[in-house]
């Protein structure tokens, strides 16, 4: 192979950079021993994103979201595994997942859900010392052509949308039944 050949190869498979400086508070915060759960629990529901609250569990949004409307479920107690919640707990933290369900689908209108917990660092945790489930809406045609050949997401609707969209449905009679 002809060096100008491994140069044109090179070019080719070259990370990519997508310059980010927002996300540099996440980078740092990432670091801190402050848990966005329990921030979350202790503050306030707007600067927090939090859609819903009740006495075992807390929904909030994911602020670097895999797609529009993704909403975390975390219990309030600070603990890393599921078998760790009480009963009272696990029963709550699924009601509130059934709630958001419900929240984003009268909002939204998704085609599907990928719906997860991930245990543990290596499992893909990015907050391992606290379990939550990740509420992913999907809509046919939501993977395109810019993650994979521009490595980008594009959102279409900002947090701030979201979060009133949400907050709003969620607390009208028709999601809390």
């Amino acid at each position: 192979m002809s060096y100008s050949s491994v140069v044109r190869v090179m070019r080719e498979q070259a990370l990519k950079i997508l310059w980010a400086p927002w996300r540099m508070s996440y980078v740092v915060k990432g670091s801190a021993e402050e848990c966005i759960f329990c921030k979350a629990v202790r503050g306030g529901d707007e600067e927090n994103y939090v859609v819903l609250r009740t006495e075992h569990s807390i929904a909030m949004l994911n602020i670097f979201p895999y797609n529009t409307a993704h909403v975390m479920v975390a219990p309030v107690r600070h603990v890393a595994r599921i078998e760790q919640l009480t009963r009272e707990e696990v029963l709550d933290l699924f009601d509130v997942l059934s709630k958001i369900i419900k929240a984003i689908d009268a909002e939204y209108s998704p085609q599907g859900y990928n719906i997860g917990v991930n245990v543990g660092r290596v499992a893909g945790a990015g907050v391992e010392s606290h379990i939550h489930v990740h509420v992913v809406p999907r809509w046919l045609g939501d993977t395109n052509f810019m993650p994979v050949i521009a490595g980008t997401k594009v959102m279409p609707e900002d947090l701030r949308s979201t979060y009133a969209r949400l907050r709003n449905r969620v607390l009208s009679h028709e999601i809390i039944r």
